[in-house]
């Protein structure tokens, strides 16, 4: 267990720099960037020494995995971010341990977590998935509204009981006009951001980048960083 801990130490350094490193570069605090670590494949005993080592946001992107990670992980001061894509009938068990659900993308979904929170006495924060992916009317491939829906589906959240609009999220798309271009979605994505606050001005989170783009995300003003291998190391296949 301490090579183990000693191995995430120094990762959790090399990243905690690039995220400084960024944020000079770009003219911005440390503070105001959050690392949300993906522990996703990863065990509980992981989470745990993530915790030892000052880690407060980790993120995870399938229920079966996630549910009961969270629930052997519940005496920690821990905040949990589910960034995968949601299925309603898992809704239930993501409201019982998620303080965010990042990937909100359709009113189906909207309207399952509000009825979930409310029974389970929780606000939920909610973040739009956003894809830049897709055309003006259609879902990303990896999930996601179009950016001509934002106001509409964030209209639904800031009104739904039980759950809070916190912003916006995407994930740099493998097709389309920003294919590669990692800097240029990021930049999108926040212009998104700042026409979606003069609407909801506390809609304040952009949450962006990933371990290999986190430098490019945080140019481009992200709030939040979502990093799991540079952390973690690769992980291992599923199935």
């Amino acid at each position: 267990m301490t090579d183990r801990k000693d191995e995430l130490a120094a990762n959790l350094a090399k990243v905690e720099r690039r995220i400084a490193d960024a944020c000079e570069a770009a003219g911005r605090g440390r503070d105001e960037v959050t690392l949300i670590v993906v522990t996703k494949t990863y065990p509980a005993t992981d989470v745990r020494i993530l915790a030892e080592l000052g880690v407060r946001h980790v993120a995870e992107n399938r229920d079966q995995d996630a549910a009961p990670k969270a629930a052997a992980c519940m005496d920690l001061p821990l905040s949990w971010h589910f960034v995968g894509q949601l299925q309603t009938n898992k809704v239930r068990s993501v409201v019982g341990y998620a303080d965010f659900v990042q990937s909100v993308d359709r009113s189906k979904l909207v309207t399952a977590l509000s009825k979930e929170a409310v029974r389970a006495g929780r606000e939920l924060g909610c973040l739009i998935q956003v894809a830049l992916d897709a055309g003006e009317s259609e879902r990303g491939e990896r999930g996601g509204v179009a950016p001509a829906g934002i106001e509409e589906l964030a209209d639904l959240v800031a009104q739904a009981p039980g759950l809070r609009l916190g912003g916006l999220m995407t994930v740099a798309p493998l097709t389309g006009e920003y294919a590669g271009r990692e800097q240029a979605a990021f930049g999108r994505l926040m212009d998104l951001s700042t026409d979606l606050r003069r609407s909801h001005p506390a809609a304040t989170m952009v949450s962006a980048g990933m371990s290999a783009d986190l430098e490019q995300a945080v140019a481009a003003g992200a709030t939040h960083v979502r990093v799991g291998s540079a952390v973690l190391g690769v992980r291992p296949r599923l199935g």
